[in-house]
């Protein structure tokens, strides 16, 4: 990360925290106004459109004023930290209390605080408890040599909430992540653990219980008269209204849109505005696909879906050139009437699998995957969908997709109208296989009715670069390779 500088040696301003990155969200502050810092000593944490950035101090200082608060949106170039004193200065460590042979040093003397200016943040910034959103551990290169505070675990704030609601104490965690960063996976793993009697008893589920109190014999109770049918059938309605108001809770709820889910809002809406939007649906016959799922699975010892299948189909259709159109990004500046817009044609195929992830969707890239086999698509699309999960994917890893495929069916859902990953042209939504009775042409037998699977496929276009039928014919080809997928493995 390229820190730019100011006019002014004590004010740090907000670099430039990817290429082409002019803005970002205030996630969490790290610090307070009045706390010294160690050069590279984490500030503040900073949501892109792609990624969480952890920003670092570029020098040594007491910090005067902090500009900005959780959840504002920052511009890049404007002023982030501010310093008290020579940016050379360096502060010294407090001498210790007591010496080898039991004399004490006498206790440095405080220094005074200084006056907040206006855009000074009060001393205590609220870690924010929701999820922030983020879609990346850190962004690589961006906290080189940067540690956390001694006896704090270097973890992101989804995570940290994590630990708070499993009950499970986070700076004892030996964090396996970039960096020695804290991962959701580590959380959990110590969650599974039986908890130290005594921590955390209050959230903790892994706490032992107090054995039940046995209970008092109550007196005897005095004999009353039996209650009308009127008023135990008012009592009864009574007692059914109070739990369904208890139930139901407040009327509404206020969401804000931030991080990783203003980011989608902001990408779709992109998507719909420029874009034009058509889509071809059919379905394949995937029982001969599914004998080769079997045997592939069978030879290798690993499991094998129908996805990394439809995947290599896929690669094959977009490198044929008589569908190159699919494959394909815009180069356009919608904000801008005077730029010339082109169509970018790929020869490799950089294919997006859409990832459903607690922070909202993410699509990772696999590169180059026409050249893979099956079995290396499959491992890639566990690969990187697991670090997007975890949110220790590179930021890189997440742009520069020519494609995209979103397994809705993993969920539920036969078809879709999916939204095309702009600027690509074209995304493919897979959904759920079910069983049904198919018509064949059996060789020496003639047609026959037979039990089979079809899996339903959607295929969306921008119409500005793919015409109808391309579209159409580029759908019937990925059919017809996953009817006979002798020619997936060719």
């Amino acid at each position: 990360m390229a820190h730019a500088k100011s006019s002014d040696p004590n004010v740090f301003i907000l670099p430039d925290l990817g290429e082409g990155v002019h803005e970002a969200e205030l996630i969490a502050w790290k610090v307070k106004v009045g706390q010294t810092v160690a050069e590279h000593e984490l500030l503040a944490e900073m949501q892109t459109d792609k990624a969480l950035v952890e920003v670092p101090s570029p020098r040594a200082g007491t910090i005067t004023a902090l500009h900005g608060k959780a959840g504002e949106i920052l511009k890049v170039g404007n002023p982030l930290v501010s310093y008290a004193g020579d940016a050379g200065a360096v502060s010294k460590p407090a001498a210790k209390p007591a010496s080898e042979n039991g004399s004490h040093a006498a206790p440095a003397a405080a220094p005074a605080p200084k006056p907040q200016t206006k855009a000074a943040i009060p001393d205590e910034i609220p870690e924010r408890t929701e999820d922030a959103g983020t879609v990346v551990g850190s962004m690589q290169g961006a906290a080189a040599g940067m540690n956390a505070a001694p006896g704090k675990a270097l973890a992101t704030p989804a995570v940290r909430r994590l630990a708070r609601d499993l009950g499970v104490d986070i700076d004892s965690i030996s964090g396996t992540g970039i960096g020695g960063r804290v991962t959701e996976k580590d959380v959990r793993s110590a969650g599974s653990r039986p908890a130290i009697p005594g921590r955390h008893a209050a959230t903790s589920s892994f706490a032992p219980s107090a054995p039940p109190a046995t209970p008092a014999p109550a007196p005897a109770a005095r004999p009353q008269a039996a209650p009308s049918a009127t008023d135990s059938l008012e009592r009864f309605l009574s007692s059914a209204a109070g739990e369904r108001a208890a139930a139901s809770g407040p009327e509404t709820s206020r969401i804000p849109m931030r991080g990783v889910r203003r980011v989608i809002a902001q990408r779709l809406r992109e998507s719909l505005s420029t874009a034009v939007h058509f889509t071809v649906m059919d379905e394949a016959d995937v029982a001969a696909l599914d004998d080769l799922r079997r045997k592939l699975a069978s030879a290798s010892g690993e499991k094998v879906s129908f996805l990394p299948l439809v995947a290599a189909a896929v690669c094959r259709v977009l490198t044929d050139p008589r569908f190159a159109a699919l494959n394909a990004t815009m180069d356009e500046k919608p904000s801008d009437p005077s730029y010339e817009a082109a169509i970018v044609r790929h020869r490799a195929v950089h294919l997006g699998i859409a990832a459903d992830t607690e922070s909202g969707l993410m699509v990772p890239v696999i590169r180059d995957a026409d050249r893979l086999g099956v079995l290396q698509i499959g491992r890639e699309i566990t690969r990187v969908a697991s670090a997007a999960r975890d949110r220790t994917i590179p930021r890189e890893q997440l742009m520069g997709s020519t494609f995209t495929i979103s397994n809705v069916g993993s969920h539920a859902g036969r078809f879709a109208t999916p939204v095309i990953n702009y600027p690509e042209v074209a995304i493919l939504a897979v959904g759920r296989a079910r069983e049904a009775v198919v018509v064949r042409n059996v060789p020496g037998f003639g047609q026959g009715m037979f039990p089979s699977k079809l899996l339903p496929l959607s295929l969306a276009c921008d119409h500005r670069v793919v015409d109808g039928a391309t579209a159409a014919l580029a759908l019937a080809e990925i059919v017809r390779l996953i009817q006979e997928p002798s020619g997936i493995l060719g």
